[in-house]
């Protein structure tokens, strides 16, 4: 069966697809103990929200994502993992 998305869900779906692969490539920076902690929480967040058919609640977990992703991008800046 093939999914029919609409112009705004593809647009959203992108956009999630989007963040979580910007998560991965920032877990990539992370010391090599935590790294696979990390990807597993990252694919967890996006599997406990997989079937949410809210599109509000997908735009407010789409920003609440990027928060977190800017603070772990700025946590790795600081103790000098690029």
């Amino acid at each position: 069966m093939v999914a029919s998305f609409n112009l705004q869900d593809f647009i959203l779906r992108a956009r999630v697809l989007k963040l979580y692969r910007q998560a991965l490539r920032s877990a990539r920076r992370a010391p090599l103990h935590a790294r696979g902690e990390l990807r597993q929480t990252i694919r967890q967040e996006m599997e406990n929200n997989r079937n949410c058919d809210d599109k509000q609640r997908i735009r407010f977990l789409i920003s609440e994502g990027l928060e977190r992703l800017k603070s772990l991008n700025e946590m790795l800046d600081m103790q000098g993992h690029f």
